[in-house]
């Protein structure tokens, strides 16, 4: 069988536990920002007790069919009691309704934040009655045996969770501790090598809320897991904590820093005028720290990749972006940098803007209007010099890092806002 191949047979992770879902061998992206190389899965789950049987999520609606396939050769729907649904998103949520309607006594179960936002997928009075929230430690009796609701929101979203059957000791994660990665060995241990595919997808789903992560793991390692079986991926059977430690590890970021703050100065520069500018805003950082307090960094971006930048910025505590104004904007490399940040958590950082210009200078505050925009803290106005930067002008990029500094440091003066600036 070609690793990519469909099977129409549900396939069984524990006693009385099958995979029912379906796979997308073909797609190429996802939710647009995501290359997916080798396609994915959506993981949707039959659980089978001495009562009645759950299904934890459904699938995209453009295969439902397979999924119901696969759900008849498992159960009746006159069987099914509850249907679990770990994250409302379409891919997991496209054969829901109609699942509601082939299985009239099943219950819905949701967070209790996705509540409110069911109405978004369907008309929540078609099933009036029959839509449950649950949070933390709620559970649902099959017969003899019981799912758990564990609370782990934002991953990515608002309303995800997990739901754990202890019995079996698995533990089915939603988005969390998944990828896109399609191949219908689906285990862990039989499919090909897929660990460029679960960094990738931590990195562009889960890295901007790694404070969650953090949380989500902390209730999760004192399980006993055997099995995690996530809503995209090969469903991990072997050493599932190897990859519950993989999380951590991304979680808490590579850089050794001490225990300094952190100020990084970005800047391009067309003919040496804000490369001057960001020497000058360093040499003012600089000058307001004291004995390893403070550890000022200069990068020049043109020609970089992002990336490593992006892995700095996420455990800095200061950002101030340097950029000339080229055709009434800053220059593409700066806006490739600001716009990867979304892949963290930048709020409550610092940030400043500087640069050259020739004729309008609409650079700096466009750079400023992002930051802000990226949730940082703009607590000093960026300086813009004409050409040729001004002794004057240079001095005031010395005091714009050593405001920022004195700022990221706590020793910053309380000043009184002039609201009108603000407008």
């Amino acid at each position: 069988m070609r690793a990519t191949a469909d099977r129409t047979e549900p396939v069984a992770l524990a006693a009385g536990v099958h995979w029912i879902g379906a796979f997308d061998p073909d797609l190429r992206s996802f939710d647009i920002i995501l290359r997916t190389a080798n396609g994915t899965s959506y993981n949707a789950y039959a659980v089978r007790g001495a009562a009645s049987v759950a299904v934890i999520d459904t699938v995209k609606a453009g295969f439902a069919e397979r999924f119901f396939q696969r759900l008849e050769a498992v159960a009746d729907y006159e069987e099914i009691s509850t249907v679990v649904l770990n994250h409302l998103e379409p891919d997991h949520s496209g054969a829901l309704p109609e699942l509601l309607r082939r299985a009239p006594r099943a219950t819905l179960y949701v967070s209790h934040q996705a509540r409110p936002m069911l109405k978004g997928l369907f008309d929540p009075a078609e099933f009036a009655g029959r839509i449950t929230g649950v949070g933390a430690g709620d559970t649902v009796d099959l017969g003899g045996r019981r799912l758990e609701f564990l609370n782990t929101p934002y991953l990515h979203w608002p309303d995800t969770q997990c739901t754990w059957l202890g019995d079996a000791g698995i533990l089915f994660s939603g988005d969390f501790l998944g990828c896109h990665y399609c191949d219908a060995r689906l285990f862990n241990d039989a499919v090909g090598d897929f660990r460029f595919s679960f960094d990738y997808y931590y990195a562009h789903i889960m890295r901007p809320f790694r404070a969650y992560v953090g949380s989500a793991l902390d209730l999760i390692e004192p399980l006993p897991l055997q099995v995690i079986a996530p809503a995209h991926g090969p469903v991990l059977r072997e050493d599932p904590r190897d990859y519950v430690r993989r999380y951590r590890a991304l979680s808490k970021g590579g850089l050794h820093r001490g225990g300094a703050r952190t100020l990084a100065v970005f800047y391009i520069s067309a003919y040496g005028a804000t490369r001057r500018m960001a020497e000058a805003v360093a040499a003012g950082a600089e000058a307001a720290a004291g004995e390893g307090d403070l550890r000022v960094s200069l990068y020049d971006i043109e020609g970089s990749e992002t990336q490593p930048f992006v892995d700095l910025i996420e455990d800095a505590d200061a950002l101030l972006v340097g950029s000339p104004t080229i055709n009434g904007d800053a220059v593409k490399p700066v806006w490739d940098l600001l716009s990867s940040l979304a892949m963290i958590d930048a709020r409550g950082k610092l940030g400043a803007a500087f640069g050259s210009y020739g004729w309008s200078g609409e650079a700096v505050p466009m750079i400023e209007d992002r930051l802000r925009r990226l949730k940082l803290r703009v607590p000093v106005p960026g300086v813009r010099a004409r050409l040729a930067p001004t002794p004057e002008e240079f001095a005031a990029c010395h005091e714009l890092g050593h405001e920022i500094a004195l700022h990221l440091l706590g020793r910053a003066e309380a000043r009184v806002i002039d609201m009108a600036s603000l407008a």
